[in-house]
């Protein structure tokens, strides 16, 4: 990281280390799966995506079914979301007709990814959201805003102080923090919050695709639904970590070949949405969402006629994505909509 400013804030030097053009992390790798670095719930198992695929028929029926509506995925991985969504959406050919595919990723790598996966002649591509057609959109997020950076403030005696990286000596990058003037930052990012809380993670990027998001909800009717691993606490916390490898590693090791990523303060979306008016918010966790949509009843019948080791399998990956000690409570389902659409589906 050669540059003549040394000191760089914490989501700088996320942002460095994740989306740098040269360096960053999913710029230049395919993190995803067993050869990856984790893996994501459409990765472990087809029913997560399919629950998902029968979420988003309901809720098109619930905006009227428009004849042309956008279905947008944020952040597609390797792919595998959208693949399993087109398979479905195949048998329902009003749907697939009406259904303008985007998928907004900012990764050249991953774009290439997703393309050799995908059917490319049924799928537009962006890199800004702002790209996207005036239709009804439906936005899904699964593990996108966790990969977003983040800014770090923590108060001392009544003074308020931001997180920052020393690269003087790039093989031994250290923390430090520096004194802040809190009242224009409050001013600046807008940060309400701050009250009762000694400690803050927030995430500008991720406040701005909210707002973007949530004005086109307001403007062009849809919803975002939001698959994410975070708290519902009042109380902000320090969530930040590293995985490399499926394990967790320090976070100024290896910079540009290991994950960083952070919770997702859900309390936080929620007054961000309120404050944006005429929008409501569902919530829960993803274990009752996809009991919700039935998942357990589709492994049954997937599974009827299997060997006893592919039921197994299966089995075991539903287990991964339900299971109070696996991701069924640590990821959240948040779903941001019109007030006026009252569809409750899955929640």
């Amino acid at each position: 990281m050669s540059s003549r400013k040394n000191n760089f804030s914490l989501d700088q030097f996320i942002n460095f280390s994740l989306y740098d053009k040269k360096f960053g992390y999913y710029m230049k790798r395919n993190p995803f799966g067993k050869k990856g670095d984790f893996v994501t719930a459409p990765n472990i198992s087809r029913l997560f995506s399919e629950m998902i695929a029968v979420w988003i028929l309901s809720f098109w029926k619930s905006l009227g079914s428009p004849k042309k509506f956008n279905l947008i995925e944020l952040g597609a991985g390797n792919g595998e979301m959208m693949k399993i969504f087109m398979e479905s959406f195949k048998n329902f050919p009003i749907f697939y007709k009406s259904c303008n595919f985007v998928i907004y990723e900012k990764s050249p790598n991953l774009i290439k990814v997703q393309k050799e996966k995908l059917n490319k002649s049924s799928i537009t591509w962006i890199t800004k959201i702002n790209k996207i057609k005036k239709y009804p959109s439906i936005f899904i997020a699964n593990e996108f805003f966790d990969a977003l950076a983040i800014k770090q403030f923590i108060k001392k005696k009544n003074l308020w102080f931001e997180k920052f990286v020393n690269f003087e000596n790039p093989k031994n990058p250290f923390f430090f923090e520096k004194k802040v003037n809190f009242k224009k930052i409050k001013k600046k990012y807008g940060l309400a919050m701050s009250n009762n809380q000694n400690f803050i993670e927030y995430s500008e990027l991720s406040t701005n695709y909210l707002k973007s998001i949530c004005k086109m909800i307001k403007r062009d009717l849809g919803g975002l639904l939001i698959i994410d691993y975070g708290y519902t606490q009042e109380k902000m916390r320090d969530t930040l970590q590293a995985v490399s490898n499926h394990k967790s590693v320090n976070i100024l090791s290896e910079i540009g070949n290991i994950d960083i990523t952070h919770k997702i303060s859900f309390n936080f979306f929620k007054k961000l949405v309120k404050k944006m008016g005429t929008l409501d918010v569902k919530f829960t966790t993803q274990r009752k969402f996809l009991i919700n949509m039935g998942i357990r009843e589709r492994a049954e019948i997937i599974s009827k006629n299997l060997v006893f080791s592919k039921k197994t399998d299966i089995y075991y990956r539903l287990k991964r994505l339900i299971d109070k000690d696996q991701m069924g409570t640590l990821f959240k389902v948040m779903l941001i909509k019109n007030k006026k659409n009252k569809f409750k589906v899955g929640f």
